[in-house]
């Protein structure tokens, strides 16, 4: 579902990850609406969610920090993502992980994470590794429960596989799992280890 930097994906696996982002992307973040014998109040509308950013640095300070991006500059309902990059790590590495969310149908973007991350304690990110030896412990915290704006990843033997990078709404119902709550962003990285 993903191309290794600078490649073309295929049209079929394109099309599935346009469409998979623009579903999530409509439905993330939405407050009800103000019952009706109540006062007109600002609703929280549904953010859009263009870009995310996986910024990477091994904890050695050896290799180069990289940035590995999905970005659809128009949002949902137009064109086909531009980039979806595969994440390339080292093996026996341990990195330092950070994600940034960006509304990039604005100028300037709008840090759609800095959000995120004042309202902690309703958002948590899921990470889902396939076929890879990777480890991914969450660092930051809500006070009660992690949030997984940031990580840290720690690589095993060359492989290649995927990660799962979704962002969970959990507005009065986060428990520290990834059960409750509406999904904001859910994202799957080709991952190579080598």
């Amino acid at each position: 579902m993903t191309q290794v930097t600078n490649r073309l994906l295929s049209k079929p696996a394109l099309l599935a990850a346009f469409v998979l982002f623009n579903i999530l992307a409509v439905t993330s973040c939405k407050k009800d609406p103000d019952p009706v014998d109540q006062p007109a109040q600002e609703e929280n509308e549904g953010e859009i969610i263009t870009t995310m950013i996986v910024e990477v640095s091994d904890s050695a300070g050896v290799l180069p920090h990289q940035s590995f991006i999905f970005r659809d500059e128009d949002g949902p309902g137009g064109n086909e993502p531009s980039q979806f990059d595969t994440l390339l790590l080292a093996p026996e590495t341990t990195y330092f992980v950070s994600i940034v969310l960006l509304n990039e149908t604005i100028t300037p973007a709008d840090t759609i994470s800095l959000e995120v991350l004042e309202e902690g304690e309703d958002h948590l990110f899921c990470f889902t590794v396939s076929g890879l030896d990777l480890d991914i412990i969450r660092t930051d915290s809500d006070g009660t429960y992690e949030i997984g704006l940031e990580s840290t990843w720690h690589t095993g033997a060359t492989g290649m596989g995927d990660v799962q990078i979704e962002l969970k709404h959990q507005p009065g119902i986060k428990d520290g799992t990834c059960d409750p709550g509406e999904t904001d962003v859910d994202l799957t990285f080709e991952t190579h280890i080598e």
